[in-house]
């Protein structure tokens, strides 16, 4: 198997890395995140047509009567309708919505629910979404610190930070916006990218063990070569199926789909780069690895 030199280019990916946290932390202090209604408040009205409605329409309709603002998404089938107010509109506005929709087409149009979040609630939620972030990333540290090394927490805990960072400061930027499929978007990039980087930081652990007389550089090439034909397989078909819901899962679950395809593109190049270079920099060696000799042992009793 042919070894690549992953560690000559660490400094290059972590020159690329520190630029793109810096932006991201730049553009989330200064532009903030683009608040959905989750968080925000606002009204959400959902609604059940008789017949299949064409959403370009309906929302060329919603715009044509003032709402200013107002998101229209498909949820379910496509007769069942969303449309999703923002801050500064009531439950009264809702219902004139409701009633000049109906004014406007043949079909019958049920309302199915009508209600009102308001900003403490999308305070709570931010506050909520925050703190759950945070436990996640400190339960990392502590089963990889407990099933490795300290020094592989810290890389992985670094690793996912960059992930989530990346991921935010991309959507600061593009000005997508930010709701709870988002947020759980984000949760299923901690797991995903945690998957990967255990499952190098595994490799190095046993390469430490096996191979003998190399450098922590050349082991950490080893084994990032050794895994990374599962990396790209896993990593492509995820993608692969990420783009499909992204082009024709609608405009509901688009922001989940985008979230994600950037969290696990950017969260592959850290379970190569930024995990491995973070222990590199950490100085790991092969005794931070090396199994515990029980009382009385030889050291020809421990060699396999």
């Amino acid at each position: 198997m042919r070894i690549l030199p992953f560690m000559k280019w660490r400094f290059v990916a972590a020159a690329f890395s520190v630029v793109a946290i810096t932006v991201a932390i730049g553009s989330i202090s200064t532009r903030s995140l683009n608040w959905g209604l989750d968080f925000t408040g606002g009204v959400s009205v959902e609604l059940v047509y008789e017949e299949s409605v064409n959403l370009s329409d309906l929302r060329q309709e919603v715009a044509d009567l003032g709402y200013l603002g107002a998101v229209v998404v498909s949820f379910g089938s496509d007769r069942d309708v969303l449309v999703r107010l923002p801050e500064g509109y009531t439950n009264d506005d809702g219902q004139t919505l409701v009633q000049s929709l109906r004014a406007q087409t043949d079909q019958d149009i049920e309302l199915a629910y009508l209600g009102f979040v308001g900003p403490q609630v999308g305070e709570e939620l931010r506050e909520q979404g925050g703190l759950a972030m945070l436990l996640a990333l400190g339960l990392v540290m502590l089963y990889v610190g407990f099933r490795f090394q300290f020094k592989f927490a810290l890389g992985a805990v670094v690793a996912l930070a960059h992930d989530v960072l990346f991921t935010l400061g991309f959507f600061s930027l593009t000005g997508l916006e930010f709701d709870l499929t988002v947020l759980a978007a984000l949760l299923a990039v901690v797991g995903y990218s945690l998957n990967d980087t255990i499952v190098v930081a595994d490799r190095i652990r046993e390469n430490f063990r096996k191979v003998r007389r190399s450098t922590p550089s050349e082991v950490l090439d080893i084994s990032l070569s050794e895994t990374l034909g599962r990396t790209v397989v896993t990593s492509l078909t995820t993608l692969l199926v990420l783009a499909a819901l992204a082009l024709f899962g609608g405009e509901m679950i688009y922001g989940f789909a985008v979230a994600l395809l950037v969290g696990v593109a950017v969260g592959t190049y850290s379970s190569i780069y930024v995990s491995a270079t973070t222990l590199l920099a950490l100085g790991v060696t092969k005794e931070d690895v090396a199994i515990p000799v029980k009382e009385g042992l030889e050291q020809d009793d421990r060699l396999p």
